[in-house]
């Protein structure tokens, strides 16, 4: 195939050139994370799919809201799991949520609400998703201690 300068190959005006050129800005920017909104979403489809009872709480940016999720044990104790610190995560898996506990065994359901509570005053697009499960089963990926 040839063609005139300017068409194509490396040139400013075929679709095989603005493609290539969106391809070379996606590779700059490196991987991008799913937004909030999807995230949540096949969260909660993939407790629903193991029998767990989930919903969205309170709904935060659909783009890039932090997510908190409660798991409620259902005797009155909870674990809450934060975003973790931007220094937790692999350099080679900078695209996807990792978590921490913010305790590290279950506390009372009182207080995760005071801390979400407080979670939300500073941030107030974040997103609360809640899970109920005795076990405590919750699917996150969490940070390396």
């Amino acid at each position: 195939d040839v063609r005139p300068p300017g068409e194509g190959a490396f040139g400013n005006d075929g679709p095989s050139d603005r493609l290539a050129a969106r391809l070379a800005l996606a590779y700059t920017l490196g991987p991008m994370r799913l937004k909030s909104a999807i995230w949540v979403a096949a969260y909660l489809r993939r407790c629903q799919t193991e029998g767990i009872f989930g919903a969205v709480r309170k709904r935060g940016a659909e783009e890039a809201g932090a997510v908190f999720v409660k798991v409620a044990l259902m005797d009155g104790n909870a674990m809450l799991y934060a975003p973790a610190p931007q220094t937790a995560y692999d350099d080679s898996r900078p695209s996807e949520r990792v978590f921490v506990p913010m305790s590290p065994e279950p506390v009372a359901e009182q207080k995760v609400e005071e801390r979400l509570a407080k979670e939300l005053r500073f941030d107030p697009d974040a997103w609360i998703v809640e899970t109920e499960d005795r076990a405590g089963r919750h699917f996150l990926d969490l940070a390396k201690a």
